[in-house]
């Protein structure tokens, strides 16, 4: 039934309405925060659920203010934030031809707009690279991330946190109709190959277990992590159950239910390419290149890329 699956992870694995893979793990953006330092400065994570990013950054400059922290942390150059807030909005920075679509689109030059008011504002800390991410979550620099969910992975990690962080939805674009708090970073799907030796043996495979088995899913999360697509899966009581790391949330049922909210947008092979191209530009901005320079730069490079 695929009505069990979100629109976008399905669409992830279909040409022409047709289904071509069964999708499986789960990619469904998430804002986490360290409730101890919202709470220092006068902040609960209703605070900053289902808010737009020019809310998010009045209270992350507060935040600044009165903690020195910043309330995001995100890489310069291979960072993910720009591609989460403009497919939030159900858009890319490719069009449906296929071609660069930076120059010109109301939704990229939203997005950039903001994320390069959050950096000058000192609510984002841009960073170099992934290391230096990942220690400003676990040295404390930052009070929260926007990630796809396998990012709580690594929070975990820090055992001296347990606790302290808390997930909500991600904040939405200001100004752009389609805007949404929900966008997806990562996440797979299963395939049958055509070198298949018993492609009904294969199909009754991933129909019974991926495709509708809340049992298996239960089975596996515990063991591997791995959090479902299936969206009756988070109706079970092992997807309910409270994280105690995350202050008891019943975090994986609501990472599921995030997932049935996330817009389609333009698929493109070049994801990796727009993501450097459009990261580049905003770093030039911050640093004195004026906007149209840097975006038509950007467009360019993009378009030579995509015929390479």
């Amino acid at each position: 039934n695929w009505d069990d699956f979100g629109k976008l992870k399905q669409s992830y694995s279909m040409v022409d309405d047709t289904h071509y893979g069964v999708p499986f793990d789960n990619g469904a953006a998430i804002a986490c925060y360290r409730t101890d330092i919202l709470e220092e400065a006068g902040y609960t994570i209703d605070d900053l659920t289902d808010i737009t990013w020019s809310k998010f950054m009045e209270i992350g400059k507060d935040v600044h203010e009165k903690t020195g922290k910043y309330l995001l942390t995100s890489e310069a150059t291979g960072g993910d934030t720009l591609m989460m807030m403009i497919q939030s909005c159900g858009a890319n920075f490719v069009n449906d031809d296929g071609e660069a679509y930076i120059v010109g689109n109301d939704a990229a030059e939203k997005c950039v707009d903001l994320y390069v008011d959050l950096v000058k504002n000192n609510v984002v800390k841009l960073v170099n690279n992934w290391d230096e991410y990942i220690s400003t979550i676990t040295g404390g620099e930052a009070a929260g991330i926007v990630n796809g969910n396998w990012i709580t992975a690594t929070l975990m990690g820090t055992e001296d946190q347990k606790g302290l962080w808390q997930i909500t939805t991600m904040p939405k674009v200001d100004g752009v109709d389609t805007a949404t708090n929900y966008a997806n970073n990562g996440g797979s799907s299963w395939y049958i190959t055509s070198n298949c030796k018993n492609v009904e043996l294969a199909e009754d495979f991933l129909a019974s277990t991926f495709g509708s088995s809340t049992d298996f899913y239960d089975a596996i999360l515990p063991e591997t992590g791995a959090i479902s697509c299936y969206l009756p899966a988070g109706e079970s009581e092992v997807y309910n159950e409270p994280s105690e790391f995350f202050n008891n949330q019943p975090i994986f049922s609501t990472i599921v239910e995030y997932s049935s909210h996330i817009p389609e947008f333009t698929k493109t092979p070049y994801h990796y390419e727009a993501r450097e191209c459009i990261n580049t530009a905003v770093v030039n901005i911050v640093n004195g290149t004026d906007k149209e320079s840097a975006l038509q730069e950007a467009q360019d490079t993009l378009a030579f890329k995509m015929t390479e």
